[in-house]
């Protein structure tokens, strides 16, 4: 790294931590005109460009994202030292977690407040949607996927294994399936819409028994979730929104369907403060709440 000024260093930092300037002279107790005209003498200094410029404030770039590592790194090296600014608990700035929609929305979305509290420095952006946002694009800082990225930037861990079941309303009207094939005869089934699947991981219908399709169909594993509920035929769930329901009953409680959820990230940015502090609660969280994640032999 060239000789630069420590105090610059700083600004771009706060810059980086809260994604506007306006935010960052206010850390700071300057103005965004100094934060400006020190991160052009910055860039100039490295000569590369560290944000890009957007409606929403300051976005790192990927020359960004390296030297933010390396300044956090100095930060929390000369801490002991000499004040830096206004005490912060911890990792500061945006965090953006992409995750499939009924993971986000059943399990991680319960126990958030949890990680925010213990990180209060932190803004998450839970992005919980059918379909996912691409770490090596820069688009999330954390992802959690069905498979392991076969290439690209990326770091890549095993999270955890999760169950799926079928489930049916408990007040299913037609007599419950004994085997597999029974589903065939007389059942409507719940599923995804084939030609919107965004992951091969989502097709499920196969494994329980050959040749079996959905009649009901949403690209949205909550809606199907309601449409179970509702009555409207048997479906796959995840446990962790099966069990959690109790008005589904486990429809064939010997057929279950193993996944696998993995942990992703931008080998660049890995080390950014506040993507470790998202990956450790990640790991601990599936780690303490795996009971809610593969679930129980018994029938409910």
């Amino acid at each position: 790294m060239a000789t630069l000024d420590w105090s610059d260093l700083q600004i771009f930092m706060a810059v980086a931590q809260t994604g506007q300037m306006a935010r960052a002279a206010h850390r700071l107790r300057t103005d965004a005109t100094t934060i400006g005209r020190r991160l052009r003498r910055l860039e100039a200094s490295l000569g590369q460009t560290l944000f890009e410029r957007t409606r929403q404030g300051q976005v790192l770039t990927e020359a960004g994202e390296a030297l933010l590592a390396r300044v956090e790194d100095m930060a929390r090296a000369a801490a002991p030292l000499t004040e830096l600014g206004p005490a912060t608990d911890g990792p500061t700035g945006t965090l953006r977690i992409s995750v499939s929609e009924g993971f986000g929305s059943w399990f991680l979305a319960k126990y958030l407040p949890e990680f925010l509290t213990q990180y209060p420095g932190l803004t998450i952006d839970l992005v919980a949607n059918s379909g996912f946002l691409s770490p090596s694009k820069r688009e999330a800082d954390i992802a959690v996927l069905l498979s392991r990225p076969k290439s690209g930037p990326l770091v890549a861990r095993k999270l955890t294994d999760y169950h799926l079941r079928l489930y049916a309303s408990k007040g299913y009207t037609a007599a419950l399936p004994q085997t597999p094939a029974d589903l065939a005869q007389g059942h409507r089934l719940i599923g995804y819409i084939p030609d919107l699947i965004y992951a091969p991981e989502l097709h499920y219908l196969d494994e329980i028994h050959p040749g079996l399709t959905a009649h009901l169909r949403s690209s949205s594993i909550n809606a199907q979730h309601r449409l179970i509920a509702a009555g409207a035929g048997i479906g796959v769930l995840p446990c962790f929104m099966g069990d959690n329901d109790d008005t589904l009953t486990r429809v064939l409680p010997d057929s279950i369907i193993t996944r696998t959820l993995w942990l992703v990230t931008h080998r660049d940015t890995q080390g950014l403060s506040r993507v470790k502090a998202g990956k450790d609660w990640l790991v601990g969280i599936t780690k303490a709440k795996s009971g809610d994640l593969v679930s129980a032999e018994k029938l409910r």
